[in-house]
């Protein structure tokens, strides 16, 4: 079974009109500018029920054929961490995973620059950098949530391995991220693809790998963020349905031209 369910704010988050009356008959106070820009929660908003399902989606689907820079980063990873699947090592994922995003905007800052007179094409970039800028706030709700998890946890993780490298791997992702981007964007899409890809299997196979996490309660100072949810097994489950949205959104835009 598949859905595809708006994407939208957490399920757990009611909206209120600013129009709208309370019980007492005022209005509301309309948010803060803070709140109004706050950055995207999950994408989309799926029951735990679906979530399971989702992850049976994925576990049933085979990887896609990875690339050769896509294989040489999982194999660094897979080097430098180990092959087991932990909390850790999916947080170094998550730092890398945000840099495509952040490259495709950059370069799409500047495409504007060279949009005089083509107010069309502009707002078609514009478009671009919302996208991408929501993709990669995605993904800093995974790192921000992740870190939180191991904090809670109190694992060990050492600066050599778990700051400077990932900053070393995040920036050589994002100059190859850019440098295919600009030759042609189908390649650094498709790179993302593989790249969104293996997250998506490896937080379902974690969840797999963890059974005692179906009765874990999750707890987190991020739920007004990213919603809530009834185990961590059905977190992580929802991390892995946002990295299927990511992947198929590249795999979508390798098949349009450039800022179509």
């Amino acid at each position: 079974m598949w859905w595809r369910p708006s994407l939208g704010a957490p399920e757990e988050r009611s909206v209120v009109l600013a129009s709208e009356p309370d019980r007492s008959g005022s209005l509301p106070v309309a948010p803060s500018r803070h709140e109004e820009r706050r950055p995207k929660g999950p994408m989309g908003t799926l029951t735990p029920e679906q979530r399971l399902a989702e992850q049976g989606v994925t576990l049933a689907t085979p990887r896609r054929p990875y690339s050769l820079a896509a294989r040489l980063l999982f194999a660094t990873l897979d080097a430098v961490y180990g092959k087991d699947r932990t909390m850790s090592k999916l947080k170094v994922l998550e730092l890398v995973a945000r840099v495509p995003y952040q490259a495709w905007e950059q370069v799409s800052y500047i495409a504007i620059t060279h949009t005089q007179g083509r107010t069309e094409l502009a707002r078609r970039i514009h478009d671009r950098v919302v996208e991408a800028r929501a993709q990669q706030d995605n993904e800093q709700w995974h790192l921000l949530i992740l870190n939180e998890l191991v904090d809670q946890r109190g694992i060990p993780e050492d600066r050599l391995h778990f700051t400077v490298l990932p900053q070393v791997l995040a920036f050589i992702y994002y100059q190859l991220s850019w440098v295919l981007f600009i030759i042609r964007p189908a390649w650094s899409y498709r790179l993302n693809a593989s790249f969104e890809d293996h997250a998506e299997h490896e937080y379902m196979e974690l969840v797999k790998e963890n059974p005692e996490w179906e009765n874990e309660p999750f707890e987190t100072s991020f739920a007004h963020d990213y919603g809530t949810y009834a185990s961590l097994a059905d977190l992580f489950r929802q991390i892995g349905y946002d990295e299927r949205v990511h992947k198929e959104e590249s795999v979508t835009r390798m098949a349009e031209p450039r800022f179509s």
